[in-house]
């Protein structure tokens, strides 16, 4: 084994002819006078929100989730037709998971027939596929589509309405009940602004390829041909959803998503005098949060970012890194200001799974911190064999107590 030992004079030479070099410069760099201060930076000035007439709002950043905007956003109120993204969202969810299919057919039954409000016009006993219901649902605002996947889904309305709030509950929706499947009003139906941006969200990124249905502007059933409400579709280009609401306790409604070049909003007005005033107030939202703020793309899912010391294993590195893509929302032109520190855990041991924690990733905008993610294991690494931990043991040993030496 290796003695440690401190460097020779030898050695040393080099360093004390560079400190002596340095020494001689000094005075020069005297006459040159102060180092003058750098260009100071452009003040980046955000005005404050657009102050809406509705009950509640917000206005979140779909990918990195940053609110950019809100008023009463948690405050609890009738959602009405709304309430038909949960229906939708569940309908979605069996799809992608195999349960149906969007050609299968199911009966209609008087119940679904006879639910009043806004209708997709089906009629008792025909079948009717889950794609019809699924569009019948989002575009037509059909109260009567509702209920026959409520039905077919759970059994009935009821236990449709605990399935949603189950779903609610997982993700993360604290200020929502439902007791229904259509919003029609009803003691203790109720949800948030931001419980609703929050679905929306999941919508747009849980099933990308069902949420094209948002953006169509007509649907026809039964030669009725009905137009999608949401007039944002017709008025501004980068709208492609998602469902308006209206009822007299909930006032009108509108939750909207839209996409400019990278970068996807979601906003939700509840409350409003009328069509044309939720269609209005939306827009304000919208043109506020692509006015002033950009969403950037930090480090792709799968990225490396570091290889620290495994010891242990079958390998001496672990490459360690983000197991999603890493997006923030700023104000525009404070890009510049970004900057990431990564907290990797010490004395990591195989064995090690892939996707398992081993560090922090945390995001700063000046000296605020705007993000914080998991660093994970991109890769497994098993337990190396008796020699190989042995070793290890030794260098482990030894480069632990020269760390405390030094610190």
């Amino acid at each position: 084994m290796k003695a440690l030992c401190f460097p020779s004079c030898r050695r040393l030479l080099p360093v004390l002819l560079a400190c002596l070099a340095l020494l001689l410069t000094l005075p020069a760099l005297a006459q040159e006078g102060p180092t003058p201060d750098p260009a100071p930076q452009p003040q980046v000035l955000i005005p404050s929100p657009p102050q809406l007439a509705a009950s509640s709002w917000i206005l979140m950043d779909a990918d990195s989730g940053r609110v950019l905007a809100e008023h009463n956003a948690d405050e609890r109120l009738p959602p009405a037709s709304l309430t038909k993204l949960m229906t939708a969202y569940l309908v979605e969810r069996e799809l992608d998971r195999g349960n149906i299919a969007m050609d299968d057919t199911i009966p209609v039954s008087e119940n679904a027939w006879r639910t009043g409000g806004s209708k997709m016009f089906i009629e008792v006993g025909e079948r009717v596929s889950i794609r019809d219901l699924l569009y019948g649902i989002i575009i037509q605002s059909g109260n009567d589509a509702s209920v026959a996947v409520a039905e077919h889904l759970a059994g009935g309305e009821a236990p449709f309405a605990d399935l949603m709030n189950q779903h609610a509950d997982r993700l993360g929706l604290t200020n929502t009940s439902f007791r229904n499947a259509t919003g029609l009003p009803a003691e203790d139906h109720y949800s948030s602004a931001r419980d609703l941006a929050l679905l929306s969200r999941h919508i747009i990124q849980d099933y990308p390829e069902h949420y094209r249905i948002y953006a169509e502007k007509y649907f026809t059933y039964a030669d009725i041909r009905q137009p999608n409400r949401n007039r944002l579709l017709w008025r501004d280009p980068s709208v492609d959803g998602l469902k308006t609401g209206h009822t007299e306790a909930a006032g009108y409604c509108l939750v909207a998503s839209a996409k400019r070049d990278e970068m996807r909003l979601i906003s939700v007005v509840m409350g409003t005098s009328s069509e044309e005033a939720r269609a209005q107030e939306t827009q304000k939202l919208l043109s506020y949060g692509f006015r002033y703020f950009e969403t950037l793309k930090l480090y792709d899912r799968g990225s490396v970012l570091d290889t620290p010391r495994i010891w242990g294993g079958q390998s001496n590195q672990l490459r360690v890194g983000v197991d999603r893509d890493v997006v923030m929302t700023v104000p525009r032109s404070r890009n510049q200001e970004l900057t990431a520190a990564l907290e990797v855990q010490q004395d990591i041991e195989a064995p090690v799974s892939q996707g398992q924690r081993v560090g922090t990733l945390e995001v700063r905008l000046g000296e605020e911190v705007v993000g914080e993610q998991p660093l994970v294991a991109l890769e497994a690494i098993e337990e190396g064999g008796f020699f190989k931990k042995l070793i290890d043991q030794v260098q482990r040993f030894f480069s632990n107590l020269i760390g405390d030496w030094l610190g």
